[in-house]
């Protein structure tokens, strides 16, 4: 699934910065080599880094 269609960026990308110590929407786009444009991504890519911390 497609978080972010600005900059490419899938589900599981997502979740593999998070894994890595992402805590926030920009600091896991940050460790993919990006940063939020429109915005639109940003309350669905909280839900499913929430999610992903809270299943490690």
């Amino acid at each position: 699934m497609v978080v972010c269609v600005c900059n490419a960026i899938r589900e599981k990308d997502l979740k593999e910065a998070v894994r890595s110590g992402a805590d926030t929407p920009s600091s896991a786009y940050a460790r993919l080599g990006r940063r939020p444009k429109c915005g639109q991504c940003v309350p669905f890519a909280r839900t499913l880094i929430a999610a992903e911390r809270a299943s490690a």
